[in-house]
């Protein structure tokens, strides 16, 4: 069984940095990438960034240039978040394919 622990988020204002770090547990393939994901209240669950372990990554269009995805480790993928917007308010989620971790929340606001 895979776990996924998320660390960082918190309160920031519009403009300052945050990040995220996911460490997974359990057996784990170089096969599958792992990625962000993140949902605001109301809206559906939405790809932020995913890497393979072969260093490719991929970014929702609206992070591009503000967003990083990279790993530490073999089980431990960050999220460095620069120039927050209030629209990257969400609840950010670490994902390896069917499993999730719990979410951490990101709240931009003045």
């Amino acid at each position: 069984q895979v776990q996924l622990v998320e660390s960082g988020g918190g309160l920031v204002q519009p403009g300052e940095s945050l990040r995220l770090g996911c460490t997974a547990s359990g057996p784990i393939s170089r096969a599958y990438p792992m990625g962000w994901y993140r949902q605001a209240p109301g809206k559906q669950r939405e790809l932020v960034a995913t890497l393979t372990w072969f260093a490719t990554t991929n970014y929702a269009d609206i992070v591009k240039g503000r967003f990083t995805i990279s790993r530490d480790h073999d089980n431990t993928v960050n999220l460095q978040m620069n120039n927050l917007k209030p629209e990257d308010t969400a609840v950010y989620f670490c994902n390896y394919q069917a499993f999730w971790g719990q979410g951490t929340q990101v709240t931009v606001s003045s």
